[in-house]
């Protein structure tokens, strides 16, 4: 067995942290099993509600104003379509000290690049060079004709009149026993599940990165996990009635114009869909685990288990990601297995972390020097029962937009959450008695204070990461204290 222990990824993508918390109803026994078995993480975060920068920060250990993916790679809008010159990932680390290490499911992190070319063989991927996510104007002249809306809406759509239809959800034939077998990510995790069977005969070290696709929208999801939710049974989410009139005036357009056509029945219907997708990527992951225990690879494999973002799914009225800044699209899912390294199995972590903490993580795993320079920590001192003193007591994060550009800043602790918005006025909810960011006190003289300390907090992590945020413009300069106020001695 190799001394440096496996390391073995599975990411979905767009699954809100919640789904796995400890008696939520969503059905996922295997994400229970390998927090039994292992730790799980109550409080990580994605610094970007959004694929690409999100994704680039796991593979990096930076934040998006270091390694330079700010938004979507794949269309004419993206702010860098690449990596920044000098950035590098802990893949490529790894393959130099001597890890096989393999790839198989979504990249989504530099257009200019595949796995490949950052250190990984790849077996099933997506999002890699040539993929493009956007229509040309000749694609919109040429099939204009399609996207002229007439009559009814249909059951789980969105009518966009002139750009068609936004399918939230739809329940589709199951495909053999397992219900998924002609899936894509059914085919990205058998090719993974096979990867761990070869690997059983190396005498080296691995790493496997398995990326599976959902449970993005639109919630299509074959009948067989449909069918294990029942939508009449279904709680709306606390904040659903939120009428979003102390926010910014763009959340209440998002909703007004497209989220608000769905009734309050498709809304329990699109959940049911959502935690169905969820279920059915845990029984995928399901799969990769039984490989491991079949091989006898599973003692000496950390089994990491988290996504890149969350998705709203009817919370404050809203959907996917992006700009607004509420906890659904920025809380992950996170657990760790490690049995011959991870003492005390079945704890719950109440630490901070984000997916910046993870390069490091794998590198020191790998005992190979971590840069002086990433924005994440390594969490082996966390998962081994110890929470270091300089641990960060915040979360920070960075949202610059999707296609349509926002500058948008947050800083959230365990009490108190403050949002930073460019575009519209500032948030700030008190987490203590609003844990479902209801009521926005900003303007609350009553929390002055609070607003200020977060502000200053703001700063300072801008300055560390060297953020973009920092022209004094009379129409950029907008944060209610600039930053002289967080950086004076």
């Amino acid at each position: 067995m190799p001394a440096r222990p496996n390391i073995l990824i599975f990411m979905t993508d767009q699954e809100q942290g919640q789904v796995v918390e400890p008696g939520h109803p969503c059905k996922t026994p295997n994400a229970d099993r390998l927090a039994a078995e292992g730790v799980r993480f109550r409080h990580c975060y994605t610094p970007s509600p959004h694929c690409c920068p999100s994704r680039a920060t796991f593979f990096t250990g930076l934040y998006p104003s270091r390694h330079g993916i700010y938004n979507n790679i794949f269309n004419s809008a993206a702010i860098h379509t690449e990596l920044n010159p000098g950035v590098i990932t802990f893949g490529e680390q790894l393959r130099e000290v001597g890890y096989r290490t393999i790839f198989s499911g979504k990249w989504h992190v530099s257009a200019a690049e595949n796995p490949s070319d950052r250190g990984w063989t790849e077996l099933v991927t997506t999002a890699t060079k040539g993929t493009n996510h956007g229509r040309t104007i000749e694609d919109w002249r040429r099939d204009a004709d399609a996207y002229t809306e007439e009559g009814e809406r249909q059951r789980g759509h969105i009518q966009r009149p002139g750009w068609g239809d936004f399918v939230v959800y739809d329940t589709l034939p199951d495909a053999g026993p397992k219900g998924y077998e002609d899936s894509h990510d059914y085919k990205v995790v058998s090719r993974a599940v096979g990867a761990i069977h070869d690997l059983q005969y190396t005498d080296d070290s691995w790493a496997l990165f398995v990326g599976p696709v959902g449970p993005h929208d639109p919630f299509n999801v074959p009948k067989k996990f449909v069918d294990m939710y029942n939508p009449a049974d279904i709680e709306l989410p606390e904040s659903y009635r939120d009428t979003l009139e102390d926010k910014p005036r763009l959340y209440q357009r998002m909703r007004r114009q497209l989220w608000d056509q769905l009734t309050e029945d498709e809304v329990r219907e699109s959940i049911a869909h959502y935690w169905a997708f969820c279920t059915m990527q845990d029984a995928m992951l399901g799969e990769v685990l039984d490989a491991l225990d079949a091989t006898g690879q599973a003692a000496n494999t950390l089994v990491v288990f988290l996504s890149d973002h969350g998705d709203y799914c009817g919370a404050h009225g809203l959907y996917l990601k992006g700009v607004p800044a509420f906890r659904e699209a920025y809380h992950v899912p996170c657990i760790m297995r490690w049995p011959k390294g991870i003492p005390n199995p079945g704890r719950e972590i109440d630490a901070i972390v984000t997916l910046a903490d993870f390069a490091p993580t794998f590198l020191e795993l790998a005992e190979i020097e971590p840069p002086d320079d990433l924005t994440g920590n390594s969490l082996l001192p966390v998962i081994q029962g110890r929470v270091p003193t300089w641990w960060p007591d915040a979360l920070y994060t960075q949202c610059n937009g999707v296609e349509l550009y926002y500058s948008q800043r947050a800083v959230m602790t365990h009490e108190f959450k403050y949002v930073y918005n460019g575009f519209d006025f500032d948030e700030l909810y008190d987490l203590r008695n609003d844990p479902h960011e209801m009521v926005n006190v900003a303007e609350d003289p009553a929390y002055t204070e609070i607003k200020k300390e977060l502000v200053g907090k703001m700063w300072r992590f801008a300055a560390k990461e060297n953020d973009i945020i920092f022209n004094p413009y009379g129409t950029v300069g907008l944060a209610p204290w600039g930053p002289a106020e967080g950086l004076r001695s």
